[in-house]
């Protein structure tokens, strides 16, 4: 059945005008954006291909245009199309809370947490603050195996400089979900500890993401085990 076949009140983009996005399954806002579909395949098949594909919707945030054009169904266009979007959304997150205050490893967490605790390799990115801990940018410093992500000092602390940002606080994730400190976790944190005191650039936390548990809230802060 094509989307035009379907009665009026089923059309994801129909319901969306009449009803709002809150009241459409994730499939059905993806299959707006799409339009169509292929022959012999509907469009929130397609949808629904694709979510299969990315395991969750934050997955999708990390989606190239080639992830994208690689489900059937999905050419160049619609995947441009899915990469601009989804890229404005969270360009929009990140401006939200640019005007809030970011120096609560609860405020990071609920920042990065969905979308590293998605990743398959460790990842390690900085966050740039200003004097008032408002966001800057975040920024990708390095990408590892599956269980290191290596990265100096001077790689984490080079866009700190470039940007004048006047605070960091670092984040990498456990891909394994124990977000318990490793020894080179450690050292690595008072390498940069040494390093931010002779750039002379505050270094509020390095938080290490992991999954959250029945007594464990998904994350640890080396400003909150008082390493720092």
């Amino acid at each position: 059945m094509k989307i035009r076949e379907m009665p009026a009140d089923e059309r994801p983009r129909e319901k969306l005008a009449r009803e709002g996005p809150s009241a459409l399954k994730d499939a059905e806002l993806i299959t707006v954006l799409l339009q169509s579909g292929i022959v012999g395949r509907h469009v929130t098949e397609v949808a629904e291909e694709l979510l299969r594909r990315a395991g969750s919707l934050p997955n999708l945030t990390r989606f190239t245009v080639e992830d994208f054009a690689d489900v059937p169904g999905i050419g160049f266009a619609k995947a441009v199309k899915l990469v601009a979007a989804f890229a404005l959304g969270k360009r929009i997150a990140e401006q939200t809370l640019s005007a809030k205050k970011l120096d609560s490893p609860e405020a990071v967490y609920a920042l990065l947490g969905p979308d590293m605790r998605a990743l398959r390799q460790e990842s390690l990115r900085v966050i740039l603050l200003d004097t008032r801990y408002h966001l800057i940018r975040v920024e990708e410093v390095s990408r590892g195996s599956t269980n290191e992500s290596i990265a100096h000092p001077r790689e984490i602390f080079r866009p700190a400089v470039v940007s004048s940002a006047y605070a960091v606080i670092v984040v990498h994730n456990h891909p394994s979900g124990d977000a318990s400190p490793s020894q080179t976790d450690h050292s690595l944190t008072r390498r940069l500890a040494e390093a931010a005191e002779l750039l002379q650039i505050k270094l509020l936390d390095h938080i290490i993401v992991g999954a959250p548990g029945p007594s464990t809230p998904g994350y640890f802060s080396f400003k909150e085990a008082g390493v720092l």
